[in-house]
């Protein structure tokens, strides 16, 4: 994901109205960057030598690129809203192994208000195996009198279970990790040009921070998540995690306000 992709993804054009069917892609990974994975989990604080679940967002979200920038996807990528993920960790790989990533990306029908929305459904399988799997829904475009993506969610109840502080250069540390270098995570002057007052931090990166805190919290490796992004997090802010056990549900607020929540499950 270096420059050249940037600007094909920057540079894309809509051209016609979403298609009825679906569209496919397959890509091959031949090996996993185990190098990149521990610079990843050293990042992030995960304890073990697990691959992190939220790692496998890496090698799905360029799946997701490649798809998208294909003729048949009809709409500019710069500017989607990432709104919901799921990600599901079926079993450990054999190092060296190759993984087939295979994505499919479907348009639901449009929401009442007009709002539409597109969802890449990704498997990486091995010999025939699933190993992970991951979901992500779009917004592609909004509806009638809607700013607000989802619903308003409750404020985070509890203490807090960890918190962090996002500075000036979180955005940039992140796009060396994840190869994500759009520009309305890493500088104010790159986020103005995206028409964005302020840089935010990547959706998956708080997420990934919240897995992190809650794995060394509790000793358990996490198996499968599914969030939903309810408002971007500004670089600078302080940002707390709280955390239901019984029922497997987590916060990540800024400001006091809920910007990541879901439910994990971990083994």
């Amino acid at each position: 994901m270096g420059v050249s992709l940037l600007l094909r993804v920057l540079c894309k054009r809509p051209r016609h109205p979403a298609p009825a069917t679906e569209l496919t892609s397959a890509y091959r990974l031949d090996h996993l960057p185990l190098d990149e994975i521990a610079r990843y989990r050293t990042a992030f604080g995960f304890d073990d030598a697990r691959i992190p679940l939220t790692w496998w967002y890496l090698p799905a979200q360029r799946a997701h690129l490649a798809t998208m920038l294909a003729p048949g996807f009809p709409f500019r990528i710069a500017g989607l809203v990432h709104m919901d993920n799921a990600l599901r960790a079926h079993c450990e790989p054999v190092p060296g192994q190759a993984l087939l990533i295979e994505t499919v990306l479907r348009f639901p029908p449009p929401s009442s208000s007009g709002a539409l929305r597109c969802v890449l459904e990704t498997t990486g399988s091995a010999d025939g195996e699933p190993v992970f799997s991951c979901t992500s829904t779009y917004l592609v475009r909004r509806g009638a009198g809607g700013g607000k993506r989802h619903e308003d969610a409750a404020a985070p109840q509890g203490p807090a279970l960890a918190q962090w502080r996002l500075d000036a250069a979180a955005g940039r540390r992140y796009a060396r990790l994840s190869g994500d270098w759009n520009p309305i995570h890493l500088a104010g002057w790159s986020a103005r040009l995206m028409g964005m007052r302020a840089p935010i931090i990547h959706g998956m990166h708080t997420l990934a921070a919240g897995c992190a805190a809650l794995e060394q919290e509790t000793g358990k490796h996490a198996r499968a998540i599914d969030c939903r992004f309810r408002m971007p997090v500004a670089l600078g802010s302080s940002v707390s995690l709280s955390f239901d056990a019984a029922a497997r549900e987590f916060v990540v607020a800024a400001g006091g306000k809920p910007a990541v929540t879901g439910s994990i499950m971990l083994a």
